[in-house]
């Protein structure tokens, strides 16, 4: 245990105990009392001997110990991706799409430019019955950013992905989907990513990472 200055030094200033008897107490070895009589003291030590031989008997017996949990999986990049970095949230089944698929995802786009800050979440993209509605594309049209179709191809029907696209992988220019609804999250995302000043200063290679969490919800072969 740490204790702090002031509480150091109250410690300091206690008197020392008394360990030693002073020269005026006439204490001799036949005035002290022993603390344990010998039948306590024996008792003690049959005592101690019978648990100590109980846990040496108990610790050969005991079974072997169980195998360690399995790792949880982390990231890993998405071969021939360009970069994109996946960690698979929940396993999906069935198919997964191909060049010509049409697909439903729903997501979470993130900056990370701007700590984090959510751009866009088409859970909030809401149709007349109040049931929020995916962004639905082709896989291979080439209108979606390269690190969502990189990471949707190896997906499976259900499953729900993160993924962290490089700026090599994500928007290139304005027109590039998914766009932002709303003109003024729409305005800042693009804005910080193709902020000329910055992009001046070298800081290409960090503006445009994001951050998708993706979840596949139908997939249909056109």
């Amino acid at each position: 245990m740490l204790f702090s200055a002031s509480t150091r030094s109250s410690f300091a200033s206690f008197p020392p105990h008394n360990l030693h008897p002073r020269q005026d107490e006439n204490i001799t070895p036949s005035a002290a009392k022993p603390l344990l009589s010998n039948s306590r003291r024996a008792a003690l030590i049959s005592s101690s001997a019978f648990l100590l031989s109980s846990s040496l008997l108990s610790t050969s017996s005991a079974s072997p110990p169980l195998a360690p949990p399995r790792p949880v999986a982390g990231f890993f990049e998405i071969p021939g991706s360009g970069g994109v970095k996946s960690l698979d949230i929940r396993i999906g089944r069935g198919e997964s799409p191909a060049i010509g698929d049409q697909i439903a995802i729903h997501y979470y786009g993130r900056l990370a430019a701007k700590q984090g800050w959510r751009f866009d979440s088409t859970y909030e993209h809401k149709d007349e019955s109040g049931d929020p509605v995916p962004f639905v594309f082709t896989v291979g049209s080439g209108k979606v950013i390269s690190g969502i179709e990189a990471a949707v191809k190896t997906m499976k029907l259900g499953g729900v992905r993160r993924v962290i696209i490089p700026p090599s992988q994500g928007y290139q220019n304005t027109s590039q989907e998914p766009i932002p609804p709303d003109f003024f999250d729409r305005q800042r995302l693009f804005t910080t990513i193709f902020n000329p000043t910055r992009l001046a200063n070298g800081e290409g290679s960090t503006l445009g990472t994001l951050v998708f969490d993706i979840e596949l919800v139908s997939l249909r072969h056109l």
